[in-house]
Order: C-alpha cells, then sequence, then structure tokens
C-alpha cells in the first residue's frame, strides 16, 4: 500500500505493508527511514542492457502495476522497474523506474502542496567509505558524475543529486536533527525537497503542529519527527 506526493518531474512515496500482507514482505527488513533511491528511466530495456554491459549488477525488467482513482474512475498505471541484485546496496533498496502512464500520475492538481515544494533536490546516504560507496553510482552514470565534497563524495542524477558522507559530516550539517543510525554503518538520511517558500513550509509544519529548524536559507524537521528520515527545504 503506499500514497505519492507528486513533484515536478519526480516523487516522494510513503509506502508500508498491511497486516497479513503476502507479497513486498521484503520491505519489513528496513528500519523506519527513507530506504528507497528510484531513477526515472524512458526506456528500461536499453537501461538494463547499458548497466549490464556496465557491469551493474541488476536485475532483468519487471513490470506491475498499481490502481490510481480519480474523477471517479479506477485506471491502473503500469511501470517496469529494473533494480539491483540481493545485497549490492547495504543501505536500502536503488532501482530505476519506467512509466508507461506519466500522465495518470503527474496530474496537475496533484502537483500543488500547501508546503510549497515542487521538487526533490538532494538525497543523503551516509557512508563510512564515500569513495567506495560511490563506485556503483560511478557505474550507474559515469566517473563524470562523480565529484568531491567535504565530508564525502557527490552524484549528479539529474535534476537532483545524491551525497555520499560520512556520519560526521551529516551531523556537521544537522546536529541532533539526524537519523538514528540504530548500529547501521551505511543508511538513506534523508531527502532534500525545494520549496517556492520558506515561509509556507513553516506555515504547513506550524499547522500540523510539527516541530522544525530553521536557519538562514533552509527549513529542517528532525529525524525522530518524520519517522527516521531526515528532512531538509531550500528554496
Amino acid at each position: 500500500m503506499n500514497h505519492l506526493a507528486m513533484f515536478g518531474t519526480d516523487f516522494l512515496e510513503l509506502i508500508a505493508v498491511p497486516k497479513g500482507a503476502t507479497i513486498r514482505r521484503d520491505l519489513l527488513n528496513y528500519p523506519f527511514g527513507l530506504n528507497g533511491l528510484a531513477f526515472g528511466s524512458e526506456d528500461s530495456t536499453i537501461t538494463y542492457d547499458a548497466l549490464s554491459k556496465a557491469g551493474v549488477p541488476v536485475e532483468p525488467p519487471l513490470e506491475f502495476t498499481r490502481p490510481v482513482t480519480f474523477d471517479g474512475a479506477a485506471r491502473e498505471a503500469r511501470f517496469r522497474t529494473v533494480r539491483m541484485k540481493a545485497g549490492v546496496v547495504p543501505y536500502g533498496r536503488v532501482f530505476y523506474i519506467h512509466h508507461f502512464t506519466r500522465d495518470l500520475l503527474w496530474r496537475d492538481e496533484w502537483r500543488h502542496h500547501a508546503n510549497g515544494v515542487v521538487a526533490v533536490v538532494r538525497a543523503m546516504i551516509v557512508d563510512p567509505d564515500p569513495t567506495a560507496g560511490a563506485k556503483l553510482y560511478a557505474d550507474m552514470f559515469g566517473r563524470e558524475a562523480v565529484r568531491d565534497i567535504k565530508g564525502g563524495k557527490k552524484v549528479v542524477t539529474g535534476n537532483a543529486h545524491l551525497e555520499i558522507i560520512t556520519e560526521a559530516a551529516l551531523k556537521d550539517q544537522f546536529g541532533p536533527s539526524v537519523p538514528d543510525a540504530e548500529g547501521r554503518g551505511a543508511y538513506m538520511a534523508g531527502p532534500t525537497f525545494r520549496t517556492m517558500s520558506l515561509a509556507k513550509v513553516a506555515q504547513a509544519l506550524k499547522a500540523g503542529k510539527i516541530e522544525f529548524v530553521q536557519s538562514p536559507g533552509r527549513l529542517v524537521v528532525p529525524a525522530r519527527l518524520a519517522l527516521n528520515a531526515l528532512l531538509e527545504f531550500v528554496e
């Protein structure tokens, strides 16, 4: 079961496994928090072939559907994914997704939010060895996509980027707002959202009685208040 928050060209997915479910029970093996990164693909077959040739350990494309309801009618959204093989990524799920029915998801009425968010611009991954952690993404996107940054590596992936940094570097940026590692050496820390207005974000969070930390140019919801995922908002 899932809900999507749709933005300009990307989305945030909240996903859960209902009691008694017999599928996707693998999700129960992950701690609370950000545990999935999906990259868009225009053609999953080409993506699979290119990744395989580059030596990236991926599973063959897998197609599935999800029900979507609007205007009082039920529709069927179709996807195809290309996933990393089991055990390749120690901190969650990394995969490509090919949408066949984008018109059923990226509907304009679903892309306007009280907090003014329009995009995901960053995902943060903690890794004790950022150089080793970035190798997978160098193979996926090309070595030129990987840049050095303070405390780790930055991976340019299109409109958004990944930062693979040490836990010390994350704490330097966010202090006590960081997720609980729960004994993990590597984990996904959380996303950064772009908003049209930080004032809108503050207003929405106050209306929801959600605590936040504000500093020049950004607003942060501590991970302890967001299912162990650090949420950063920038303009």
